[in-house]
């Protein structure tokens, strides 16, 4: 066998895609055109079809939960017990203050202030105030924002202002982080379906549990308010908990077209976003807070929250409460927009003030902020020294324990085919959910330029002195490899048949530019419901498809297909013969044993992960050379059940 491919295109023009700079690589028009592409499909969508306040009130439940699903929190965790703990209390002439922390889950620690009248006559209104990204070290981010509590304490309000996960007291630089695919290229985030905005959606739940416990609180006057990482915050827990009544989120929420295709996404951490497994319109997270009262709030200059997304999103709620009768003047949806850009402003504080006394309180007068004496940070904290730190705290890896992973059972032989079925079933509708229904009408050339997913295209190479009959043989490449140095002792595992190299996107010339933060390729495809490695299991499937199709002219050619990779690209191959017919046998070189490693699909480790899928492969042929076979015990067992134990080879 020869070791030279024959490329059809040029190897010059691969060495120079391979070299080029960033902006130079043909693969970001590529992936601009697709994902401006695929926004506008979603966003077209949204709502299509909602005519009536009953339309919408048919879909919600379904929506509420899907919601639940693509924040990591479906189905609901157990609500276990707060053990609410207060540290201290602080003292002024008109409120005080107590330092508090619960646990939202077991190890869960939440830190926060409590900020109460001194005068209490009957149960008071409360307020949630969630906490922008303001880092204040070891005091919490909660002390940034004491002057809204100091307000509501002395304007007849309980307030509860809590630490993120990430700037509170077990923060950075211990380790609880929301840049998990931002920065630190936790692209197994995706895989366990977990986003630190999940994290903030129950720590704000749980936060109006303990409201709630409070005798001082009313628990039918909860309002929740907070700007920029505590805008969505809102957002978050407003959508998600019907206990809220009055929401204002500022400046903390922004449509997809401007996240993706403007870009904005690239200013933004991963606590302002979910997996898009269900490919919504963002404006989804705010319609779920409909018809109850809702001020959205936003500066005009506002950079990351820029005006044509906020205005896209404010005509989608002013028609949805208009569906109800309550948008606009004295209805529950209301706007407001303040001059200035991205900041806790003072005229942005007194609308949010009003809107609250309106519902909360009936009270429509116009609120004033007397500027407050602020306490020193440090006498906010919750934890006054290190070492007071609780030892058994999660926070700083709660990324790996937030979203269970799945447990797949082997089942019995009679039980396999439905079984298999079923596995393939939940692929397709938690990980593979935004793949087209159908294969390109035109594809082009596989041992070429392949459409797979227009404008998306990938690269063929055949390899050189090949014959045309026997089996045909598709070789998936990662990135980083080559047809032209492949390694011989892989090649010569698909034996004397017709050897295609296969660049899936990303590989080769369609290689795009990658930067550490934003990511913005890959973090932008998240939230678009899909990622580059599902993407390239289509890609797989296509290129499948398409040699099929040129191996039926020539009557002497076996039609099956044979596939093989080493490492995440023989794992794509092998999820790609999942779903393809015309691929019959799978040789994995050193596959990754788990998906923590890679390749990455939303939500995949909530279904099964690497062992179990390989099973679903029976009784297609698998090979798997140069693992532990330890690792694929699991493999092995379904492969019995399926009646295949002599299908599959551990060499």
């Amino acid at each position: 066998m020869r070791l030279i491919a024959t490329i059809l295109f040029s190897a010059g023009l691969l060495s120079l895609a391979l070299h080029a700079k960033p902006q130079e690589l043909p693969g970001d028009r590529m992936m601009q055109e697709y994902l401006a592409q695929e926004t506008k499909k979603i966003t077209a969508a949204f709502m299509a079809d909602i005519r009536s306040k009953e339309d919408w009130e048919r879909i919600r439940p379904r929506l509420k939960e899907e919601y639940f699903y693509m924040l990591g929190l479906w189905p609901l965790p157990e609500k276990t017990p707060l053990n609410a703990t207060v540290t201290g209390t602080l003292e002024r002439p008109t409120f005080k203050v107590e330092k508090l922390h619960f646990q939202s889950r077991p190890g869960l620690y939440v830190t926060g202030n409590l900020y109460l009248p001194k005068k209490i006559e009957g149960r008071l209104p409360a307020i949630l105030y969630l906490c922008g990204h303001s880092g204040r070290g070891r005091n919490g981010n909660k002390t940034a924002f004491q002057h809204h509590g100091i307000w509501f304490a002395n304007n007849g309000y309980v307030c509860l202002i809590i630490d993120t996960l990430m700037l509170g007291e077990i923060g950075e630089p211990m380790g609880a982080i929301h840049h998990g695919t931002y920065r630190y290229n936790r692209w197994w985030w995706h895989s366990r379906g977990y986003t630190s905005g999940g994290v903030e959606c129950w720590n704000g739940i749980r936060a109006i549990d303990y409201l709630v416990t409070r005798p001082e609180v009313d628990p039918e006057r909860i309002g929740v308010t907070g700007i920029s990482g505590g805008g969505i915050g809102s957002f978050w827990v407003a959508a998600g908990d019907e206990r809220v009544k009055a929401d204002v989120p500022v400046s903390g929420l922004s449509d997809l077209e401007t996240q993706v295709i403007d870009k904005v996404i690239n200013g933004h951490c991963d606590c302002m976003f979910f997996h898009n497994t269900y490919l919504w319109d963002l404006t989804g997270i705010a319609a779920l807070i409909a018809p109850r009262p809702f001020l959205f709030a936003n500066s005009d200059w506002d950079t990351i929250f820029p005006m044509p997304g906020n205005q896209r999103i404010r005509d989608r709620m002013e028609y949805l409460y208009g569906l109800y009768g309550k948008a606009g003047g004295d209805g529950n949806f209301n706007i407001c927009v303040a001059p200035g850009g991205h900041s806790d402003s003072y005229e942005l504080r007194l609308m949010a003030y009003r809107f609250m006394n309106r519902h909360l309180k009936g009270d429509n007068d116009d609120p004033v902020e007397p500027k407050p004496e602020l306490f020193k940070p440090d006498e906010l904290r919750v934890f006054p020294e290190d070492s007071d730190l609780p030892a058994d705290q999660l926070n700083t890896k709660i990324d790996e324990l937030f979203v269970p992973k799945a447990e797949v059972t082997v089942p019995s032989a009679e039980d396999f085919a439905r079984f298999k079925e079923e596995m393939l079933e939940k692929l397709r509708e938690y990980c593979f959910r935004a793949w087209p229904e159908s294969y390109p009408s035109e594809t082009g050339d596989v041992r070429g330029k392949l459409y797979t997913e227009p404008p998306i295209y990938v690269q063929g190479a055949a390899l050189s002195g090949a014959k045309s009959t026997g089996m045909p043989c598709l070789v998936v490449l990662n990135p980083g490899e080559r047809p032209d140095n492949y390694p011989l002792e892989h090649l010569e595992l698909l034996g004397d048949n017709y050897i295609i190299f296969l660049m899936p996107r990303g590989v080769g010339l369609t290689a795009w530019t990658t930067k550490n933060p934003p990511n913005y390729v890959e973090r932008s495809l998240a939230l678009l419901g899909r990622t580059v490695d599902s993407g390239r299991v289509w890609d797989v499937r296509v290129a499948a498809f398409a040699l099929k199709k040129l191996m039926a002219a020539n009557e002497d050619a076996n039609p099956s297909i044979k596939v093989l990779g080493k490492g995440q690209a023989g794992i794509i191959a092998a999820y790609a013969a999942l779903f393809e017919p015309a691929i019959s046998e799978v040789i994995l070189v050193e596959p990754t044993e788990t998906h923590m490693q890679g390749p990455h699909f939303l939500n995949v480790l909530r279904v099964l992960d690497i062992p179990d899928a390989l099973g679903l492969l029976a009784p297609k042929k698998l090979t798997i050379v140069g693992a532990r076979a330890e690792a694929f015990k699991k493999t092995a067992a379904l492969f019995e059940a399926a009646g295949g134990k002599d299908k599959m080879r551990l060499k």
